[in-house]
Parts: C-alpha cells; structure tokens; sequence
C-alpha cells in the first residue's frame, strides 16, 4: 500500500498558508486548555489550592511558548545542526517541520518554573496539574508528522507497512528514484500517536483522577512516555546523518528518553517526601 500524500497546505489566502501541521499544534493547545479547565472543575491536583480560569489560560500560555520554543531550539541544534550552519533562517521556519519532543519538554520545565513562581504554587504541584494535559498534544503532533511525510520508519514486511515517496527517504535511500520505495516501512509516526498520545494520556489521566502523592502524577507521565518513545524507536529510522549513537543500535530518541524514566523515578521518591497541602499554600 502507497503512502498517501496529502498536501500540506490546507488552504492559502494570498501569501498567507494555513498548514495541517500549525493546525495540530493548534488543536494541541486548545484541547489542553479544555482538559485544564474541566480537570479545575472537577479534580484538580488532590494537594493543591483550587486553579482559577485565568491561571488555566496563562499556564497553557507559557507552556506553549516554552514547548515550541525549546522544541524547535532542541531540533536544530540536536538533529540539524548542519542545516542551519548553512541556512540560520531555518530556525525560524516551524511551518516546514521539526520539533523535538526532549527539547520542547526542557523548553516546557522553564516556562513552568516561571509559571509556579508568578503563582506562588509549587513547582511539583504545577507539573502534576499540567502533566496529564500533555499526551493528547503529543499525538496530535505526530498526526502532523504523518501528514508530513516525516519520521519514516524501517524497513518492514509488515501488512500495516507502506511505501514511502521516495522524496521522504532520499536521505535514507539515495537510490530511491521513482515516485515511491519498492518496499514498505513502519509508520513509525502513527506507531508514536497512539502510544505517546492515546495510550500515555488514558493511563496518566486515569492516575491522576485519585490522590496521589507530590510529584507521583508527573512521575508516571515521565516513566511512561520515555518508555513508550523507546519502545517505539525500535519502529523508526534514525535520523540519516546521526545514525544509532550508541551500542550500534540506540538512536538519539532512545538516549534522550533514559533520563526521563531516570527523572521519572526521581519526582515519585522526591515528592513522596514532601509534606504540601492547599493550606500551606499562599
């Protein structure tokens, strides 16, 4: 089965595009903004003094300027640092594609740094509040990733494999000439959707619906997802000019996803020390 091309431009309006990958990252934000509002609503963080309409609007705020920011920064200085040399404009272009989930999350820390301070709430309490909002967005950004031809995966036998344009592999396979491969690949971004977006957000959204302990919540969400992301770089191919970084088979996805379950483990026992409650909080 052929890969479907789908243009990736939706519609122009003079010299302005609307592109599907701008509209997942849109829809990315919006369904946290509603998930944040309904979670204020209805469960909150257990430990932590109620969340106002205004606060859901500004931590969606600064969690997307930081995410973006650090998720393009991350990409091009981990993955394209070449390109840039040659081209420095490019860091600028998101509409083309290019984020990195690890960049976008240290990008993502910050903002929230800031948040919690701005609020005077506690960082883990800000994360545990926010952290179950995240997988959705996650998933929508991989269904751009699809629609952009991005993240090819490897070479399958597969009856869910498909063949690639050959425009999307030439990096993998320069001899690629045709319009299409003439054998099929893991979708690796649609792999990545479900678990990083689907799966990750039922299980940390059905955790975070009881009490839990400080920094538990987030704890699952950074356990789950390095994991997920591991597990599913077995599916797609390393970046052509990085290649597996480690151990002749670990790509860069991998590495980077270590520290996080390493981190994860880290807010579950640092938090389970931690004595908060909404009457501690200012």
């Amino acid at each position: 089965m052929l890969y479907p091309v789908i243009d990736e431009v939706i519609f122009s309006i003079g010299p302005l595009s609307i592109r599907w990958y701008g509209l997942m990252y849109l829809l990315a934000f919006s369904a946290a903004w509603w998930l944040g509002n309904w979670r204020r609503r209805k469960i909150a963080v257990f430990y932590d003094r109620p969340w106002s309409v205004e606060e859901i609007s500004d931590v969606i705020f600064y969690g997307a300027v930081g995410a973006v920011l650090g998720g393009r920064v991350g990409y091009v200085f981990v993955y394209g640092i070449d390109r840039f040399l040659q081209d420095p404009v490019w860091l600028f272009r998101v509409w083309d594609g290019g984020m990195s989930f690890h960049g976008g999350l240290l990008g993502g820390v910050l903002a929230l740094l800031l948040f919690s301070k701005k609020v005077q709430r506690h960082f883990i309490a800000v994360c545990d509040f926010v952290v179950p909002l995240i997988p959705l967005g996650l998933g929508f950004g991989r269904l751009g990733n699809f629609i952009n031809t991005e993240l090819p995966g490897r070479i399958s036998e597969s009856e869910f494999g498909l063949q690639f344009p050959c425009y999307a592999v030439q990096t993998l396979n320069p001899l690629c000439t045709g319009s299409y491969e003439s054998y099929t690949r893991h979708v690796s971004s649609l792999y990545q959707a479900f678990s990083e977006g689907f799966l990750l957000f039922i299980l940390v959204w059905w955790f975070a619906a009881s009490a839990r302990k400080p920094g538990a919540v987030t704890g699952v969400f950074l356990i789950g997802y390095g994991c997920a992301r591991f597990t599913t770089e077995f599916f797609r191919s390393p970046d052509a000019h990085i290649g597996f970084v480690a151990l002749d088979w670990m790509s860069m996805g991998q590495l980077l996803s270590l520290p996080m379950v390493l981190f994860g483990l880290i807010f579950i026992y640092y938090g389970a020390t931690l004595q908060l409650d909404r009457s501690k909080q200012p």
